[in-house]
């Protein structure tokens, strides 16, 4: 952003820290009044901070379709849709939304990441007839839960909305998700990003001002998401994720589109293998108001001291659940294991960020440990879609 939100000039805002910096955390400090109301959808989440890029031409969706995981080339004005980039070996580079007016589709990625997003597809454009432009200083995203009307920015006629892909899936997805497909808490996060030009942004904190709408923190939007076991790139994801670790197969990976860069993985992990970690919803207990940081270690309650089974992503107060978190174990970790998470301001220093084992040669301070229960988002048996005869995989080993 190049210019300081508007909302935090409304009274009592607290300006959010990173991966939110730019935004309101909360206003007067009542966060959990603030996601109580933002649930029952009669307030709104200031996201300006998140990058905003249009891609124009008539090229852009059957290009945008070649590159991704998510079948676009068929999206109408008005659809959204998630999509992901991934590296050749199928690791998640950017994650992004998208909704099409017609002329341009726009891409809704993290603040951090929307520059690189937009270098990289404006690389990428060879003789295709498509235009990229960062629009991030420009168009702002707002959220809602539920249908609200606040004056989208429609260039093209079609108002800029985005709805999550996540609150029911989409055709040609799977969900890895151990739960039946009406009891996923997804449906109860009808998350929308409504984007607005300048003025629009402005006039929608006149609305607020006026007391026609209420305003809610970035605090209230990140604690509905973790109970709604929704995914962030700021949080859950890392420079080794795979989409069906954190169940992105659900919305945002098409399994039955045409070649795509890390196609590859995305294929052999579902049909033959299994995701070597899984997403899963902590309660925590004991917290005292605090909460484990991002990337802070898990442990066996049976082996406290012994390897870390996993990682914190994040953890938030949840109005009705308390001290809840998401976090990635490893696949192997019983469902039913009790946990234990440590509980510091920062996470510690991990020498090995393919095991996660902490660097022996640098002192660590002993770390206060906090009961955690697990609730199973991503099966441990998620994967191996195909079943193949054990002496028929012999020969395929050979």
């Amino acid at each position: 952003m190049t210019t300081e939100s508007p909302f935090l000039g409304l009274p009592g805002a607290i300006a959010a820290a990173e991966p939110d910096a730019g935004v309101a955390a909360h206003y007067g400090g009542v966060p959990l009044r603030e996601q109580r109301e933002f649930a029952r959808g009669a307030a709104v989440v200031d996201c300006s901070h998140l990058a905003i890029i249009e891609v124009a031409g008539e090229d852009r969706l059957t290009w945008i379709d070649s590159l991704t995981t998510q079948s676009v080339a068929g999206l109408q004005p008005g659809e959204s849709a998630e999509n992901l980039l991934l590296s050749p070996q199928g690791r998640i580079e950017y994650a992004f939304g998208m909704v099409d007016d017609g002329s341009s589709v726009w891409l809704i990625a993290e603040p951090d990441l929307g520059p690189g997003l937009a270098e990289w597809l404006h690389r990428m454009r060879f003789r295709m007839r498509v235009a990229v432009t960062d629009r991030s200083a420009e168009i702002f995203a707002i959220a809602t839960l539920g249908d609200k009307d606040l004056g989208a920015y429609a260039p093209h006629g079609v108002p800029l909305i985005w709805h999550d892909p996540w609150t029911e899936g989409v055709a040609g997805a799977v969900s890895y998700a151990a739960v039946a497909p009406a009891d996923h808490p997804g449906h109860g996060f009808p998350l929308s990003l409504h984007l607005v030009d300048a003025a629009g942004r402005e006039a929608i904190v006149e609305r607020i001002r006026a007391g026609e709408l209420a305003g809610a923190g970035a605090m209230a939007l990140n604690g509905l998401r973790v109970a709604a076991w929704r995914p962030r790139q700021a949080y859950e994801f890392d420079e080794r994720v795979i989409p069906h670790e954190l169940d992105l197969l659900r919305s945002a990976v098409h399994l039955n589109k045409g070649c795509y860069r890390g196609q590859e993985t995305i294929a052999k992990v579902h049909n033959l293998g299994h995701p070597p970690r899984r997403l899963v919803r902590l309660d925590l207990e004991g917290t005292d108001g605090r909460l484990p940081a991002k990337g802070s270690l898990i442990h066996l309650a049976s082996d406290p001291e012994g390897r870390p089974v996993g990682r914190v992503t994040s953890a938030v107060n949840h109005y009705e659940d308390g001290p809840i978190a998401l976090a990635l174990l490893k696949r192997v970790v019983d469902p039913t294991a009790q946990l234990l998470v440590e509980l510091a301001e920062e996470a510690p220093l991990i020498a090995d960020t393919a095991t996660g084992v902490a660097d022996d040669s640098v002192e660590q301070p002993p770390v206060e440990q906090l009961a955690a229960f697990q609730t199973v988002i991503v099966s441990p048996d998620s994967g191996s879609a195909v079943s193949i005869p054990k002496n028929l995989r012999r020969r395929i080993a050979k």
